[in-house]
């Protein structure tokens, strides 16, 4: 599959095949590709934490309503900022770095033959401060991604919208 087909058939997923168990090579290609992404200053003001077990996975969904698909996904990987890690001109732009972290997370899983959901925590503050406790860390929770084998084949939802175009 070439990086366009993979972009055009990736989907968010919200079901899953119960028991699948990644391999580890797989899960630490996802995180490399989420470590090429680019960054400001490439400052890479990120952390990862891969919740599998599923007392991890239950405090997740306590924490974040909207991660219910946690239920049956394999793993979640837990996205975080490091602000800390940006300064100067570089400051500030940790979001947008996370984003393209997470994206790359998400295409890397469709070519390795998982689906995806992505669900956001930051910057809704209270999910925020409940994963930085459930994980006792420092850094903030941007986003959830649960991964594994999809249950399910959802139509695509993205689409060209030309009167979103100017040239100029």
């Amino acid at each position: 599959m070439n990086t366009i087909e993979t972009i055009k058939s990736r989907r968010s997923i919200r079901k899953y095949k119960e028991g699948v168990k990644i391999p580890r090579e797989h899960i630490m290609q996802m995180l490399e590709a989420a470590m090429m992404a680019p960054s400001a200053c490439n400052t890479r003001p990120w952390e990862f934490i891969v919740a599998e077990s599923s007392e991890r996975k239950e405090q997740i969904m306590a924490a974040m309503p909207y991660t219910q698909m946690l239920k049956t996904a394999s793993l979640a990987i837990v996205v975080c900022g490091r602000p800390d890690l940006q300064e100067g001109i570089c400051q500030g732009y940790w979001p947008q770095d996370c984003g393209a972290a997470i994206q790359n997370i998400l295409l890397t899983a469709k070519e390795l033959g998982y689906g995806t959901c992505w669900c956001g925590c930051y910057p809704a503050m209270e999910r925020v401060e409940k994963m930085q406790e459930i994980f006792e860390t420092a850094s903030i929770p941007l986003a959830v991604v649960a991964v594994g084998e999809a249950d399910e084949a959802p139509a695509a939802r993205g689409y060209l919208d030309e009167t979103r175009i100017r040239f100029l």
